[in-house]
């Protein structure tokens, strides 16, 4: 069994100086730690993981964004961000907020039997001024390379903060969210264009219902009374259906305004 679990820690550095990052480890076990809005170059970071190959993809502005992905099992190769073909298929290049080619947002490693990719999806913005970076660029493309990963010859499991629920059955308040950041037809249709494309959204294969979210405001003590949203995930290949043995939100794990979701693959 692997243990393989996907957490915005929105700081890496600050999750650890609360001294919540040590007893995660210690309590979870995970074999495969991918996160998400690491906010840090690896140098930058004191942190203790022996047994655990560490790979980072850091944003070039500094404190901002990036992925990293910690293993027990030694992945056998590791891709930085999209690569050219898809970059220029999709025409994902920068606007007014920057370029996400150079946020540090996508991490793929590739293991024996698998590929696991990590992703910091752009956010839309209160004003939704990044829909168009994201629904007609950055949505198709990641589904795309994903898509070109699994033609390699092995499956691919994807996970990350997608910054959309998916469903109403995926944030507490759905009508006095619809049409805004996070709950717009565009973010949703671009994760249903995961589904058709034959992606399982893992923790349904287990879960129904609403109640269940990843992410809270720190307003309102949001967390406290379970006002949240479910926009971090773990998409698996089709093929994948039958190896996937659970898949969990971890909302008791504090550090961050997320909370880790994690799957166990027998493979």
């Amino acid at each position: 069994m692997i243990k393989v679990y996907s957490w915005n820690v929105n700081g890496i550095r600050a999750v650890i100086k609360k001294e919540l990052w040590q007893p995660f480890i210690d309590a979870e076990q995970p074999d495969i730690i991918c996160l998400q809005e690491t906010k840090a170059k690896p140098e930058q970071v004191e942190i203790d993981l022996p047994g655990y190959d560490q790979l980072w993809y850091s944003a070039e502005k500094p404190g901002y964004s990036g992925v990293a992905l910690f293993s027990k099992l030694k992945p056998l190769q590791a891709v930085n961000g999209f690569p050219q073909d898809i970059i220029e298929q999709f025409g994902v290049t920068g606007d007014t907020y920057g370029d996400p080619n150079k946020e540090g947002r996508v991490l793929a490693a590739e293991f024996e039997k698998f590929w696991l990719v990590t992703v910091y999806t752009p956010n839309a913005k209160d004003d939704l001024s990044r829909i168009p970076v994201r629904h007609d660029h950055w949505d198709p493309a990641f589904l795309a390379y994903c898509k070109q990963l699994e033609a390699s010859g092995k499956p691919v499991l994807f996970c990350g903060d997608l910054n959309v629920a998916h469903t109403e059955d995926d944030l507490a308040n759905p009508k006095p969210n619809r049409g805004k950041r996070g709950f717009t037809d565009e973010e949703r249709h671009g994760f249903q264009n995961f589904v058709d494309a034959g992606f399982i959204d893992t923790f349904r294969l287990f879960t129904q219902g609403n109640g269940h979210y990843s992410w809270w405001s720190h307003f309102a003590k949001s967390r406290e009374r379970n006002v949240g949203w479910r926009i971090d995930y773990f998409l698996a290949s089709e093929s994948l259906r039958n190896n996937i043995k659970t898949a969990t939100i971890h909302a008791q794990i504090m550090g961050s305004d997320h909370c880790p979701v994690s799957v166990t693959l027998d493979i």
